[in-house]
């Protein structure tokens, strides 16, 4: 019996769940799913009796424990800075370890311990990090088998709202946690390479350097740059690439509106706000505008971002009714950042039906005797419900394979790691097929940047 313990059943783990669960019989496994709320457990597992549910507060030092020793591998679903401590009682119990987080500074310091124990810590194995790494890496590997040279790769993903449940203005609803969408792109300028040139966006104009794309059968997106393009240039093998470049993608239209909630200062999340649980959406949207004893708040806002009452822009703030005198914050001491975020909660969340999408678009560009050849492909993967979302396969499924493969041996090589070895990919990636998670691949002409714009 190989025994798999699953902390954390939040929205991404529904696909991980059900996967593994299916598997119990085919593969003898054990599987127990711990949460500080069983109720979040239940409702994933239904009748479901081949799982195991526990309560588990992992700040309980020996509750963690002695749920990590029963274990073979343990996936954490947590947030990732609650890994460090569960990571540390894998390795003090040689526990193999899978997550779906970016790897920590804290984490990488393990590096040493989980190799000398013989255990693979595999990390970035969602969909953005995860789908992404793999994905990316397989083209590059294939480009440099038959000789080519890259000098470009660009990479973009976004998760927006089906089409079919696409129901308002700003074509997007929240599809993982809205905080980290109010706070997207906060902590410094956005750094990227273009033909050989580094290049930065501060934040202030982030949401005002968009590129479009276009999917075949979901019309245009735009995308925005993410705060380090470089950080996966060593990694990847990309030490000599001319453009190196990663962003985040929405609709067209969404990014010019966001960027109106950048100027005011609504997005800060650096200071609290007095008397905020008094406060109604309007005073919150006053609370950023000049005074003046005649003008209306909607008067002020428009005037402040010069923004034309027939513009198409004007019409998304009023849908989020954000001038409402009723609707009240309810939060003490509040950021601007988190009233936002209440704000939005309002209108983007997800109704029981609607369905989510994953985007993802890659760009390689390659030289190959003496010419320049590009490569686009994009993914598309679309949820069912509020529960089994797109971004839970995307995320759970991975996660769940790449288990799969640590338990049987497919994956082997010890240490704290990301899924860019052709060891780790190739199997991940040919499974993840069977579920409609695919890529698009396409020869297109290589259009690289033009030397007059760098």
């Amino acid at each position: 019996m190989r025994k798999i313990l699953i902390i954390g059943a939040g929205k991404s783990s529904s696909y991980l769940i059900k996967y593994l669960l299916d598997k119990v019989n085919s593969e003898n496994l054990e599987v127990t799913i711990a949460d500080l709320n069983i109720k979040n457990a239940e409702k994933l597992v239904g009748e479901n009796s081949k799982a195991k549910i526990i309560h588990l507060d992992v700040f309980d030092s020996e509750s963690r424990r002695n749920a990590v020793m029963g274990a073979d591998l343990v996936i954490s679903m947590l947030p990732a800075r609650f890994h460090i401590e569960v990571a540390k009682d894998c390795i003090t119990y040689k526990k193999h370890m899978v997550t779906a987080s970016y790897v920590s500074k804290e984490m990488q310091e393990l590096n040493e311990d989980v190799k000398a124990n013989n255990l693979v810590f595999m990390n970035e194995i969602g969909v953005d990090p995860g789908i992404d790494h793999m994905s990316a890496m397989q083209i590059i590997d294939q480009i440099r088998d038959k000789g080519g040279k890259m000098i470009l790769f660009e990479s973009f993903t976004g998760g927006l709202v089906a089409p079919e449940s696409d129901t308002n203005l700003w074509n997007y609803k929240f599809t993982w946690n809205p905080r980290n969408v109010v706070v997207a792109g906060q902590g410094g300028a956005a750094k990227f390479l273009q033909e050989n040139q580094f290049k930065y966006i501060p934040y202030y104009r982030l949401f005002r350097r968009t590129e479009f794309l276009d999917v075949e059968g979901y019309g245009r997106f735009e995308a925005y740059a993410n705060r380090d393009s470089l950080k996966y240039q060593n990694l990847y093998g990309l030490d000599h690439i001319r453009t190196l470049y990663r962003g985040t993608m929405r609709r067209v239209g969404f990014s010019r509106a966001w960027n109106v909630f950048v100027q005011l200062g609504m997005t800060d999340d650096s200071y609290t706000i007095d008397d905020s649980a008094n406060m109604s959406y309007r005073d919150f949207v006053n609370a950023f505008l000049p005074y003046s004893p005649t003008d209306s708040v909607e008067l002020k806002f428009r005037h402040a971002l010069k923004i034309d009452q027939d513009d198409i822009i004007w019409d998304k703030f009023v849908e989020l009714d954000i001038f409402s005198a009723i609707k009240m914050v309810e939060l003490d001491k509040a950021t601007p950042a988190q009233i936002l975020q209440k704000i939005l909660m309002d209108s983007w969340t997800l109704d029981a039906e609607d369905k989510d999408m994953i985007v993802m678009y890659h760009k390689f560009g390659y030289k190959l005797n003496g010419e320049n050849h590009q490569i686009d492909a994009t993914m598309v993967a679309l949820g069912e419900d509020q529960t089994y979302t797109a971004m839970a396969k995307t995320v759970g499924l991975p996660v769940a394979i790449a288990t799969m493969a640590i338990l049987n041996g497919k994956i082997k090589t010890p240490g704290v790691q990301i899924p860019i070895s052709k060891e780790v990919y190739t199997p991940i990636l040919k499974e993840l097929e069977s579920y409609g998670i695919a890529f698009n691949k396409k020869e297109m002409p290589y259009l690289g940047y033009n030397p007059l714009n760098i």
